[in-house]
């Protein structure tokens, strides 16, 4: 086979692979999340064999303890941000009528630059695409509270995933040995070294992200109910959850819930208490906590990552939001290679030497102009 032919069948068979996702996002998202848990917990049990254990007993123990905390924090949670959600849910109309509020005097202040039909058309719009938020968001919310498949795709997910987990994480260094004893012999090593990079990536952004947006939403949680704030537990614990996509988090976390200070306090001293607690935030996660946990160890620039998510879930839904990361880690660690190599290669050295000596030439000339 030659190097065209072998190349043709690894992008064929690439592309076979994104159609079979497509076609069976359905019923990938408990594989795709035991498959992320199983990684998550490789290293424990790593340590747990490492000690003594088997692969079998480490395995159990691990994922026995691992779903055993999961389960509970979600017994002792998930009834608080239930009930906060269904009362949040009760009151956005009333939030958003004291924002218009709160909004009339910049109206007002609008208004004077503009004549009477104008401004009547803007209050306008802002009533219109107010009723418009609260009827979208009461849809969605009824779309979770009631949706049949969603409860479906969650039963599933419950139930498979730490099965899924339990037999990936068993097997997970025999299946690491097949994938290794399948690669190519010519470009093994290779392979190998940019399979380790990718590693190194997803295993800072993965495991150190999730612990930074934990202890980010507790931050949060905690900020924001010592301050007063209406909901702070969920807007806190939300704001630390969505943080996983970088920047967008802390910035969607902040607009509501300066929003529902400004609702709910209608001054400005208690809206500056609240938006500091996100100032806070953004500052120890910035210089203290990321630099800690992660390093510079990620090599994802943040802009690709909010790309990748976008675009995962766009095409694959939340299949694709999970495997967005991945996918992003092996993409900028092969264009990092393909670009070393080009930098090396005579297609980018070749002719250095003359172009150098034209431009000498040319520089010569322009300083002998008068």
């Amino acid at each position: 086979m030659t190097a065209q032919q072998r190349a043709t069948a690894w992008i064929v068979g690439f592309f076979v692979f994104l159609v079979a996702v497509f076609v069976l996002r359905g019923v990938l998202l408990p594989f795709v999340a035991g498959m992320a848990v199983a990684y998550f917990l490789d290293p424990a049990c790593d340590r747990l064999e490492k000690l003594g254990c088997s692969r079998a007993l480490a395995t159990t123990i691990i994922t026995a303890c691992f779903f055993a905390l999961l389960v509970t924090v979600f017994i002792f949670i998930a009834p608080l941000l239930y009930a906060q959600m269904v009362a949040f849910a009760e009151r956005i109309p009333g939030y958003l009528s004291a924002l218009n509020e709160a909004a009339t005097p910049a109206m007002a202040f609008l208004q004077q630059f503009s004549d009477g039909e104008n401004g009547s058309k803007l209050r306008e719009a802002v009533g219109g695409y107010s009723a418009d938020i609260v009827r979208w968001v009461s849809q969605l919310l009824g779309q979770l509270l009631s949706g049949i498949d969603a409860l479906a795709g969650l039963a599933a997910l419950v139930v498979l995933t730490p099965i899924v987990t339990f037999y990936l994480l068993r097997d997970w260094d025999r299946i690491v040995a097949d994938l290794n004893h399948w690669l190519p012999r010519a470009q093994a090593e290779t392979i190998r070294e940019q399979a380790a990079l990718v590693d190194q990536t997803l295993a800072a952004f993965v495991r150190g992200q999730s612990l930074v947006c934990i202890l980010l939403g507790l931050f949060y949680a905690a900020g924001l109910t010592l301050a007063g704030l209406e909901f702070g537990i969920i807007v806190g614990f939300m704001t630390g959850l969505i943080s996983f996509v970088p920047y967008f988090g802390m910035l969607l976390g902040f607009l509501v819930g300066t929003g529902l200070a400004i609702a709910q306090f209608g001054e400005l001293v208690p809206v500056l208490i609240v938006a500091s607690v996100f100032v806070v935030g953004q500052f120890i996660e910035g210089n203290f906590v990321t630099p800690k946990i992660i390093g510079e160890r990620v090599g994802l620039h943040p802009v690709w990552i909010i790309f990748a998510l976008l675009a995962g879930g766009a095409l694959f839904g939340f299949v694709g939001v999970l495997l967005a990361v991945p996918v992003a880690a092996v993409v900028g660690v092969l264009t990092r290679f393909l670009l070393s190599s080009y930098l090396a290669s005579a297609l980018y050295s070749s002719g250095t030497g003359t172009m150098g000596s034209d431009s000498r030439e040319r520089e010569k000339r322009d300083r002998a102009r008068p």
